[in-house]
C-alpha cells in the first residue's frame, strides 16, 4: 500500500530556476524528484505547496509525495539529505493520511522579504537579500503594509501574465478570482535589514514582490500610503510599483 509524506524543506533558491520542474532547467522538484527516484527506483512528481520563482529561497516549503517503498520514515529522511544537493535540505519528513495535499490542504502562508539597508552589501549576504541603501520613508511603509490587511481585489498586485495566473488560481480559488485575504502584513526593523512579513489565505503570482515594489515607491515618496488603498481600487497592475527582486524573499510557513 502506497504511504503518503509530507517534507518541510529549506532551500537557498540562487541556483534554481524555481520550483517547478522545466526542460532543461535546474528546479527544486526536478532535484527532489530525481533523488527520490534514485532512492527508492519510483518515478514520483512531489507536490509543492506553491510555485516558488527562480530566485526565490525557502525556510517552510511543505512537499507531499507518495510511494510504494516500505523504507522507514527516518532512514528516507536521512537518505534524501544524503542525495540532495547542499543548497536544498528536508528539515522534517512524516506519513500523513492519504488525502494531505501540500496545495491543495493549505489554509494559510507567510511570507518575509528581507532589504539590506546599509550603503555596502556584504557578498555574503548579496544572494539573499535586497540592496536598497538610499533614504526611505520607512513609517510611511508601515502605514501603507497594513493598508493591504483584510480580503481585497488585488488585480493590481498580480503579475501581467494572464495565461499563467489563471492556472495558478485554478489552484484552490475559481479562475480568474484575484481576492485574497491578507491577515498581516507588517515591516519591522532587524538591525541593518527591513524586513516584510505578510500572512494570508493565498497569495496570486509575483505579489508579494509587487507589494514591496509598491511600498518601496511609498518610501521614496513618489506614492503616498494613501495611494496603495487607489491602487487595490483600481485593479490594474500598471498603477502599482516595479516587482522587487527575488533574491530578497523567501517563504517562511506554510499552515493546514
Amino acid at each position: 500500500m502506497a504511504r503518503n509524506f509530507k517534507a518541510i524543506l529549506s532551500y537557498d533558491g540562487s541556483p534554481y530556476s524555481g520550483w517547478q520542474i522545466q526542460p532543461g532547467r535546474t528546479t527544486i522538484q526536478g532535484k527532489l524528484a530525481g533523488v527520490i527516484k534514485n532512492i527508492t527506483g519510483e518515478q514520483v512528481l512531489p507536490q509543492g505547496s506553491g510555485r516558488t520563482d527562480t530566485g526565490v529561497h525557502a525556510l517552510g516549503q511543505v512537499a507531499s509525495f507518495s510511494l510504494e517503498s516500505p523504507i522507514p520514515v527516518a532512514n528516507l529522511h536521512t537518505a534524501l539529505n544524503d542525495k540532495l544537493p547542499e543548497s536544498i535540505r528536508v528539515m522534517t519528513l512524516e506519513e500523513v493520511p492519504p488525502e494531505f495535499h501540500a496545495r491543495h490542504s493549505s489554509k494559510s502562508k507567510t511570507y518575509l522579504y528581507r532589504i539590506y539597508r546599509e550603503a555596502i552589501c556584504p557578498p555574503f549576504l548579496a544572494d539573499f537579500v535586497s540592496h536598497v541603501s538610499w533614504p526611505l520613508d520607512e513609517a510611511g511603509m508601515i502605514r501603507a503594509a497594513s493598508i493591504v490587511t483584510g480580503e481585497h481585489d488585488f488585480t493590481s498586485f498580480t503579475a501581467t501574465d494572464p495565461e499563467k495566473t489563471a492556472r495558478d488560481n485554478k489552484e484552490r480559488f475559481p479562475v480568474n478570482d484575484n481576492v485574497r485575504t491578507i491577515y498581516s502584513s507588517t515591516w519591522e526593523r532587524r538591525g541593518e535589514e527591513l524586513v516584510y512579513i505578510v500572512r494570508g489565505n493565498g497569495f496570486l503570482h509575483h505579489m508579494v514582490r509587487n507589494l514591496v515594489g509598491t511600498f518601496l515607491l511609498v518610501g521614496k515618496e513618489t506614492y503616498s500610503p494613501a495611494d496603495v488603498e487607489r491602487i487595490l481600487a483600481a485593479k490594474n497592475r500598471s498603477q502599482a510599483g516595479p516587482t522587487a527582486a527575488a533574491n530578497g524573499l523567501y517563504l517562511v510557513k506554510v499552515e493546514y
